[in-house]
């Protein structure tokens, strides 16, 4: 169906699943200059509330980027709110999954709401909340 943009309707859903590394920790930091002693310090991080070496938020929400951008709405998807709560620690060698649902399609535009949710391999809500989104159409046309 390539030129014809994918109708989405809600209760549509998308996730994906990865396992987080010590890499993902270092190579975030090398790119935004985020070094938070938790994320980067074990002794340090040992000695925080949280017992250990954390993920920084933006690679647990990061995984919702590649949902939105990849699988639903898809190509040309950026977000234009969103509103995220950081439940529960990540940490290296966890495995998180990302999943939007649908929860409203705007008939005049092609904007998108959506229920987030990134859960931990033990089923632990670690990232939940709400995101808007609009897909660019003539992105979504080429790639559909």
């Amino acid at each position: 169906m390539h030129g014809a943009a994918m109708v989405i309707h809600v209760g549509d859903s998308a996730r994906r699943t990865r396992t987080v590394t010590a890499e993902d920790i270092e190579l975030f930091a090398r790119m935004t200059g985020d070094r938070n002693p938790l994320h980067t310090d074990p002794d340090l991080a040992a000695r925080s509330r949280f017992g250990g070496i954390v993920v920084q938020g933006g690679v647990t929400s990061g995984l919702l980027n590649a949902v939105v951008a990849t699988d639903l709405p898809g190509p040309g998807s950026v977000f234009l709110r969103t509103d995220w709560s950081f439940r529960a620690p990540v940490r290296p060698g966890d495995t998180i999954t990302a999943e939007v649902v649908v929860t409203a399609v705007r008939s005049d535009k092609p904007v998108t709401e959506l229920r987030t949710t990134v859960t931990d391999g033990s089923g632990t809500v670690v990232l939940d909340g709400t995101a808007v989104v609009w897909r660019d159409p003539a992105v979504a046309a080429a790639t559909s």
